[in-house]
């Protein structure tokens, strides 16, 4: 008589980066996408900047100090990390991915050019990343204006950096125009739901 064998179903270890310049309205999309995809689970990041208005600790991010950040990076709790500007570090901590990947969901980033070319060198083709492109330095700049969060000196560096960040399309995995809020919602939906749709794993 056969030995019975049990099949024990395994959700694909996944992750899709969500990336754009400053103001070209990632955020946003994260967010609605996180209320109408339930499999998706957001990875909060850790930063050394201050929180903004109605920001909160290990909700937005992480927000620790540079000596803090600095000790994740000597002992290699990070899969990947960056000093944005002199003393501002973001970082994405390895714990942080196995928690999500461990409760059976696809770990989903809001994340600048840098962090997603970072992760997609690092996991490859279980990293989805996906540019949402501006649809001009003149619109990203008047978004920008609209924060009222920057100051002069500050504004300056963030539109050169958002220039350089521009060229970074060519590298994604799927460029969106978020030149209509709904309508990029809906294409950067249904570039994730092709992405997770593959088959589960199936361990016997």
């Amino acid at each position: 008589m056969g030995t019975k064998v049990s099949r024990v179903s395994v959700p694909p270890r996944k992750m899709i980066a969500i990336t754009a310049p400053s103001g070209a309205g990632k955020s946003s999309l994260v967010k609605k996408l996180l209320l109408h995809l339930p499999q998706l689970s957001f990875s909060v990041s850790c930063t050394t900047r201050a929180p903004r208005s109605a920001e909160q600790n290990g909700r937005e991010y992480y927000f620790i100090s540079e000596q803090d950040f600095r000790s994740q990076i000597s002992t290699s709790s990070f899969a990947e990390y960056e000093e944005v500007y002199p003393g501002k570090f973001y970082g994405t901590l390895k714990s942080e991915i196995d928690r999500i990947w461990n409760s059976g969901k696809v770990v989903l980033f809001d994340m600048d050019v840098k962090g997603a070319a970072n992760l997609k060198k690092l996991y490859g083709d279980d990293c989805l990343v996906i540019f949402i492109q501006p649809p001009s330095m003149e619109s990203l700049t008047e978004r920008l204006k609209n924060r009222n969060t920057e100051d002069a000196g500050s504004m300056k560096a963030r539109l050169k950096r958002a220039e350089d960040e521009l060229k970074f399309s060519a590298q994604a995995d799927r460029v969106v125009l978020n030149r209509d809020f709904d309508t990029a919602y809906m294409r950067t939906k249904n570039h994730i739901l092709s992405y997770i749709k593959a088959e589960t794993v199936h361990i016997y």
